[in-house]
């Protein structure tokens, strides 16, 4: 059995770290990938005559190429959550008015694939469709974290410690308490530590086997999640039970009873 190719792995980074917007130059995409720079121009540039990746000859960032979207296109589908969950987050942003978003699990990290913003002047707009965080890191991260079993939460948190250098007020320590409080608690909650003076409240999506396949967060001003609190997580568990029902509908639950039953920690694939 042979190894995979470095290059072909540094490819992969790099259209990874391209997924984010803020990644569009090439120190920026070198950077995001762990990739040096030399490495970076030549791999980007056969990407780009492959159709994967393009390049704006003026301003000279880089973007997804037609190659990649038509693959994109193909795996819809199968695999997008986003129809399923759109109509949730916008009642979300709309009971509420701040911003709703979906996140998934992709290796260590979480990514935001789908955002409603709410109408409060003041938003918190930091994450934007394709950014990245190490899960943990903002409370629809946190919530896919939570929901990984124990072994896979340690090995997470071995996997982004590098990572966690950027972000000062988060510690492993402080991780696993929060882990240990969203299980619990049924939903995950952070405040005033990825941004001052904002935070979010998240639940995850677990597929059949219990393992995660996304999670919807609200994100606000802390008061007006603290504020909230109660009646924020209660709309959070409706939509995350009726879009789970769309795949393990429970046979013979009543309808209306479920959004009104305290949210169970999900199982880990060991309790499924």
């Amino acid at each position: 059995m042979t190894t995979p190719s470095t290059s072909l792995q540094k490819a992969c980074r790099l259209l990874r770290a391209l997924t984010d917007a803020r990644n569009s130059r090439l120190t920026d995409l070198a950077n995001a990938a762990g990739v040096d720079k030399a490495s970076a121009l030549r791999l980007l540039e056969t990407l780009v005559a492959e159709g994967m990746v393009q390049r704006d000859p003026a301003t000279k960032a880089f973007t997804p190429g037609p190659e990649w979207l038509t693959l994109h296109a193909t795996t819809v589908q199968r695999t997008d959550l986003r129809p399923l969950v759109r109509p949730a987050l916008i009642r979300l942003a709309n009971a509420f008015q701040d911003s709703a978003i979906l996140s998934v699990p992709s290796g260590c990290e979480s990514v935001c694939i789908e955002l409603r913003l709410g109408t409060f002047p003041i938003r918190a707009n930091y994450l934007d469709v394709g950014s990245r965080r190490p899960l943990g890191i903002g409370a629809g991260s946190l919530a896919l974290l939570a929901a990984l079993p124990d072994t896979e939460v340690e090995a997470v948190l071995d996997g982004i410690a590098p990572a966690m250098r950027r972000y000062p007020r988060f510690s492993r320590p402080m991780l696993l308490g929060h882990v240990q409080a969203t299980r619990e608690r049924g939903y995950a909650v952070l405040l005033d530590v990825v941004i001052e003076r904002m935070g979010g409240i998240a639940i995850a999506l677990p597929g059949p086997d219990g393992y995660p396949l996304g999670a919807i967060s609200i994100a606000a001003l802390n008061e007006r999640i603290t504020d909230r609190e109660a009646a924020m997580a209660r709309a959070l568990r409706r939509e995350a039970d009726a879009i789970c029902q769309t795949w393990h509908p429970r046979a013979g639950a009543t309808p209306g009873t479920e959004q009104e039953r305290p949210a169970a920690r999900p199982r880990t694939r060991e309790e499924a």
